[in-house]
């Protein structure tokens, strides 16, 4: 199945060549969209209209992150959850950080590293790890962190690819796949335990050879999910039932995000690992950030971590 040719296709609104962008969110205090390229060990921010933009420089990959109350950022590197303070949201330039480590992560398995995650809706953060073996397996696991409990497991079975991890808007259910099967499954979701209900089916993918990523809940409950070999982000309806494609020009868009100054554009990162130099050279704007206007009344701000 091709994208939905009836939607508005993304359209280039920064160049980049982000490895693995990923981890996309609006940031309204800042008034920039952030974001990390996982394998160039960044994270990034933009604001929209500037020439210039934000690049922090780490030692090691970041998985996700997501941004406290407090302005600092907690991310989940690699093998540990960190928290880095930044005097300047609006800073441009690049910046070579060290974070102040919290949590080690994982340390008795050494071929996971932290992927794909966000906040809760009680200002928890949650996010899960996948496995670089050779072939993969199912030992990545999901976890919630917060300023009282620390890092908890959730009681989910192994992942070889956490990802498409987003809440619902009473954040009494998480949706989340292994991108190594073609369906994002829900749970039930309880924050203040840490504790799930036993997953189910939430949608399946309806064709081959499409992946799905990273995923966001909008205003009215609809899940919007970025079909990593698709080309596409495809919006689903409450009950799983499919609303439509909006075409992306590469073909590995890895995470949307509803936001931008308006309050009205749907983003979304994409990567360039996964393909070939030739489909790199048919797509030299892979790893860049697109967008569309889709209208206002569909953002959620994302919640922020509470540290206080």
């Amino acid at each position: 199945m091709t994208p939905d040719t009836a939607l508005p296709t993304l359209t280039p609104a920064l160049t980049q060549s982000a490895t693995l962008g990923e981890g996309l969110q609006w940031h309204a205090p800042s008034g920039r969209w952030w974001w990390t390229d996982i394998e160039g060990r960044t994270v990034n921010a933009w604001t929209p209209g500037a020439s210039t933009t934000l690049v922090l420089r780490f030692a090691e990959r970041v998985g996700c992150f997501t941004h406290c109350r407090s302005g600092a950022l907690l991310l989940a590197l690699a093998k540990r959850v960190a928290r880095l303070r930044i005097p300047d949201l609006q800073a441009t330039g690049s910046f070579e950080v060290q974070p102040e480590e919290l949590a080690p992560l994982e340390a008795h398995l050494p071929t996971t590293r932290a992927n794909d995650g966000r906040c809760d809706r009680s200002g928890n953060f949650v996010f899960g790890t996948l496995d670089e073996g050779d072939p993969r397996q199912p030992i990545g696991s999901f976890y919630q962190y917060s300023t009282a409990h620390g890092l908890r497991r959730l009681p989910l079975d192994g992942v070889a690819i956490a990802n498409s991890v987003c809440f619902s808007l009473d954040g009494r259910r998480m949706y989340y796949c292994d991108t190594m099967h073609p369906r994002i499954l829900v749970c039930d979701y309880d924050a203040a335990t840490a504790r799930v209900s036993e997953p189910r089916l939430f949608v399946k993918k309806d064709f081959d050879g499409c992946s799905p990523d990273g995923s966001i809940i909008d205003a009215k409950g609809c899940l919007w999910n970025a079909e990593w070999g698709n080309a596409a982000i495809a919006r689903y309806a409450p009950d799983g039932r499919l609303l439509g494609r909006y075409p992306v020009p590469v073909s590995n868009p890895t995470c949307p995000a509803l936001g931008g100054p308006n309050g009205d554009q749907l983003f979304v990162t994409t990567a360039r690992a996964g393909l070939s130099t030739a489909e790199l050279m048919a797509q030299p704007l892979s790893g860049s950030l697109f967008g569309v206007t889709v209208g206002e009344g569909l953002v959620v701000a994302d919640a922020l971590f509470n540290d206080d």
